[in-house]
């Protein structure tokens, strides 16, 4: 008579599950642990990821904005035209015989 091959199955499932129920009861606890209650846990090194990609946009757009100020002041540096340009256009100066008119788009005002 061969034993049946659900019960070798059983029988063995059964032997490793008591044999090493307080490892993987050790293990959860530590799992769990780790993804929450850490102090570098899983859900705060998402939220730093996320922060961290927020800054490196951040100085990226910045970095842009200190190239266009530089090309701006060279531009300036450069002669009268461009001085007189952007005082109109910056300032709202103007010159003695002449009228300025202000067009505000989407409530803005440069």
């Amino acid at each position: 008579m061969q034993p049946n091959l659900e019960n070798i199955k059983s029988t063995i499932k059964r032997i490793f599950f008591t044999k090493y129920t307080k490892y993987i009861i050790v293990i959860f606890i530590f799992v769990v642990g780790m993804v929450f209650f850490d102090k570098h846990n899983v859900i705060s090194r998402i939220e730093i990821s996320r922060k961290t990609k927020e800054v490196k946009k951040e100085i990226d757009s910045l970095e842009k904005q200190i190239k266009d100020n530089k090309q701006k002041i060279n531009e300036l540096r450069s002669g009268g035209e461009n001085v007189e340009k952007y005082a109109r256009e910056q300032y709202l100066f103007k010159k003695n015989n002449e009228d300025v008119f202000i067009i505000d788009k989407k409530g803005k005002r440069k």
